[in-house]
């Protein structure tokens, strides 16, 4: 292991300058739902262990006496340790003695904010459907876990979300379909919460004018508590989504099950001809309605299956070309039924003929409640028998490793920091938020 070509200042004295770090934000691993921090105690907390944990079952209601009897259906959802990152250096003796042992306070420091960073710009991922498994030595190295992240959303990708009316909205659209009614929390893209709260001023209390001109912050809204980030998500739509109006509409040809039972497929005309990128895995879409002679179509409350104010909403789950007919088949998420039975979601059948919009490439922003943001860090094992330290902060449930040695006879001393994680964001208890790039 060859010592590393750093640059270091060549002076006999120096002092540390008292400048600020430039931070970025750390929402998502601040809220993430720790029930799991301690994951090495119920799995070997290895990289791509999983703990599987259950979510409500669900069951549906027949009018009369007389009865039917229905499946009982124990769901889960699978945490996944599947990521590892780390920060390391290396220095000779000569530079760790008259360089670098005073200083290595800001050199760790730096690390650890650069690899915590690293952390959460991926867990925000959930966010626009689930993270890719990023280390190379994973067999699953690159595969993205589809079954987290929302498949609703409030924006359209070209009208800005700007006002407290707008985020509103967005709460009664998430509430409408059925929520958990406690712990609702939102994040916003940084950039965009000045010019939403500059159209709540003079428009409420003079006391709430006083709190917000005083604070310049959401807070709490409409039983919402709002946060900022400039690590959110960047979703690259597919050639659909992002070819303007009304190149972005698609007509329904057919689907993989006519009966209405089980569609995880829909076939579309309008796709453009041989087009490799017409779809991308993550991209939104939604039923239009006002489409002659077909019904508009409508999601049943997830829990009492009775039809709701808000249009059928899903995303892609794998990235889908087009044929030279311009035909694309698109996997989606979740499955769409009709008939009547636990799972069914939609007020009528589909027919062929309904349309769809695509959304374009956005900045994506969520909207969830029940804590359904699930972060696990194991605690790694010591390096043995190299000098290690291995923490779980007790306030964020992030665990991070520092362990360093010298490698015998090549004059280099490494340092490393990393860690290993996993999250999943519940899909049923989340919902995008889109901001036009």
């Amino acid at each position: 292991m060859a010592a590393p070509n750093n640059q270091l200042q060549q002076v006999i004295t120096y002092q540390k300058a008292d400048l600020a770090w430039l931070l970025n934000s750390f929402a998502f691993i601040s809220i993430a739902n720790k029930k799991f921090k301690n994951f090495q105690d119920s799995a070997p907390s290895n990289l791509g262990d999983t703990v599987s944990f259950d979510l409500a079952p669900r069951y549906n209601t027949y009018n009369g006496l007389v009865i039917t009897l229905q499946d009982s259906v124990q769901r889960v959802q699978n945490l996944v340790c599947s990521q590892a990152a780390n920060v390391s250096t290396g220095y000779t003796d000569q530079q760790f003695l008259f360089n670098v042992r005073d200083y290595m306070d800001r050199f760790g420091m730096s690390a650890i904010k650069e690899l915590g960073s690293l952390i959460e710009s991926d867990i925000a991922k959930n966010v626009i459907s689930g993270v890719r498994i990023s280390d190379p030595q994973n067999s699953n190295f690159g595969q993205l876990q589809t079954s987290s992240g929302p498949y609703r959303f409030y924006g359209d990708g070209v009208t800005p979300i700007n006002s407290y009316g707008q985020l509103a909205q967005a709460l009664a659209n998430f509430r409408d379909y059925g929520a958990a009614p406690n712990d609702t929390q939102g994040i916003l893209p940084m950039s965009n919460v000045p010019g939403i709260i500059n159209t709540g001023l003079n428009q409420f209390t003079l006391n709430k004018n006083n709190e917000t001109q005083n604070s310049w912050e959401l807070g709490r809204f409409s039983d919402c508590e709002w946060y900022q980030s400039n690590l959110l998500p960047i979703h690259t739509a597919g050639t659909v989504g992002d070819t303007a109006a009304p190149g972005n509409v698609l007509t329904l040809v057919s689907t993989n099950d006519p009966t209405g039972a089980n569609i995880t497929q829909l076939t579309f005309s309008g796709a453009g001809t041989s087009d490799v990128n017409a779809i991308k895995a993550g991209d939104l879409l939604q039923f239009n309605d006002g489409v002659s002679g077909k019904p508009n179509l409508r999601y049943r409350t997830f829990i009492g299956h009775v039809p709701s104010s808000q249009p059928v909403q899903f995303r892609a789950t794998a990235d889908a070309a087009s044929t030279g007919g311009g035909q694309v088949t698109i996997s989606i998420f979740p499955a769409l039924v009709s008939v009547q039975n636990q799972n069914q979601n939609l007020n009528v059948a589909l027919q062929a003929g309904m349309t769809v919009t695509v959304l374009p490439s956005h900045r994506a922003g969520v909207i969830m409640s029940g804590k359904p943001l699930y972060m696990a860090m194991p605690k790694l094992p010591d390096q043995s028998p190299f000098d290690t330290v291995s923490e779980m902060d007790k306030d964020s449930g992030a665990s991070l490793r520092h362990y360093y040695g010298v490698q015998f006879g090549q004059n280099v001393r490494a340092y490393v920091r990393d860690a290993i994680w996993g999250s999943t964001l519940i899909p049923e208890n989340s919902m995008r938020l889109i901001f036009p790039m």
